[in-house]
């Protein structure tokens, strides 16, 4: 056995020496329970990531109401008040249930220091997108009405942590399988979902819809009400290692649509009325997911940082750059409004698509309404990390 694992490694190593620079951990709403917090350190540009400024900086404080958040900053604690730097400000929140806006002002404004989050190249401004957790029609077995399955996390994915080994790859997992005694990247989406069906027998449940299925990889998350009256939440339990690709972004390519036509609604469009290209246009991601069925009743689903959601207070960042678990004070724009949102969110949850310094998803909550909400979110933003002052 310790031969096998050694021959995996060494195999593994030599995979990503030969590919390309291996993908940070792909976290598609990927909860994270059993892990610490990666708080990588800054990359080394000629502009920080993170940069202190004063609370008049930070534009928009004033609007928002931060009491309407400090629920939300107590779930994170749940997650943080294990880690010594959060423990003071985890402690005093917790005492402050019944406080007042004002007061929760005071406590953000003593307890934390904000830093404005910079690209590389100084400016200050980038995108905030939004996510949901859908719904979907489903059964615990195959038939003409549910033909397409949700794979729970398959037998032979190997997933191997190189920080034991390389330190400085703490941030980067490999994934693959093995055959004929090597070591081979992972099915990709084309192969799982054609006709060989290679995880056959290890299938979670079944859905009506492959567009909708594809959706829910895309969110991480969803409700499925089965056949049979019940409901149950499915959620992120492990991705195929390949990287994601938007569909979007290829739909754009193609001169299927414009960039300002651009939105979840109009793929979604678009794919309904060209029923003949769903499959290419499918597996131009492929990055694939493999879900868990959560118990019991559950509310809203985890996020990377093992609390789950809260609807418009959940953000979804690049932990490379902005620690899982901090305040985040968000500035951008309603959809197709110039009305301003200036809101404060925790950092609680990642993403497969969401690269970079200022990239943010916002949760919306569950259903149709929340999913109107998110698809349509494509904004510039600003944000703010809120770091302790013991840090």
């Amino acid at each position: 056995m310790k031969k096998l694992f050694q021959l995996v490694l060494v195999s593994l190593l030599l995979l990503s020496a030969c590919a390309k620079a291996p993908e940070p951990i792909p976290l598609i709403v990927a909860p994270v329970v059993d892990e610490p917090v990666v708080e990588a350190p800054l990359p080394e540009d000629e502009t920080p990531t993170l940069q202190a400024v004063s609370w008049p900086e930070v534009a928009g404080w004033q609007t928002d109401n931060p009491s309407l958040a400090l629920g939300a900053f107590l779930k994170s604690c749940t997650a943080l008040r294990w880690r010594p730097q959060w423990q003071p400000s985890c402690q005093e929140a917790a005492a402050m249930k019944q406080a007042s806006e004002t007061e929760v002002r005071s406590f953000f404004e003593r307890s934390f220091v904000p830093h404005q989050v910079s690209q590389s190249n100084g400016s200050s401004d980038g995108l905030l997108t939004g996510y949901y957790v859908p719904d979907l029609k489903g059964s615990r077995t195959a038939s003409s009405d549910y033909q397409y399955p949700l794979y729970q996390r398959p037998n032979d994915l190997l997933v191997i942590d190189l920080s034991d080994v390389y330190p400085d790859l703490g941030n980067y997992r490999l994934r693959g399988r093995v055959e004929e005694n090597r070591v081979v990247p992972y099915w990709d989406r084309s192969a799982i979902d054609s006709d060989n069906q290679p995880l056959a027998g290890q299938e979670l449940l079944w859905v009506a819809d492959p567009v909708e299925l594809f959706f829910l990889h895309i969110q991480g998350s969803g409700r499925i009400l089965l056949d049979s009256g019940d409901r149950v939440m499915v959620n992120y339990a492990d991705q195929n290692g390949h990287p994601y690709r938007s569909i979007g972004k290829y739909l754009i390519n193609q001169g299927a649509m414009t960039r300002d036509q651009m939105s979840m609604q109009n793929i979604r469009a678009w794919v309904r009325n060209n029923p003949d290209e769903v499959g290419n246009v499918l597996n131009q991601n492929p990055s694939y997911v493999f879900f868990r069925e959560l118990d019991g009743d559950v509310q809203s689903p985890p996020g990377a940082l093992g609390v789950p959601l809260t609807p418009g207070r959940s953000l979804a960042v690049d932990r490379r750059y902005i620690p899982l678990g901090a305040p985040v004070f968000v500035e951008t724009t309603w959809p197709n409004s110039d009305q301003t949102l200036q809101r404060l969110m925790m950092a609680r949850d990642t993403g497969g698509a969401i690269k970079g310094r200022i990239r943010g998803d916002s949760f919306r909550g569950m259903g149709d309404q929340a999913g109107e909400q998110a698809g349509r979110m494509k904004q510039s933003a600003k944000f703010w990390v809120l770091l302790p002052r013991t840090m």
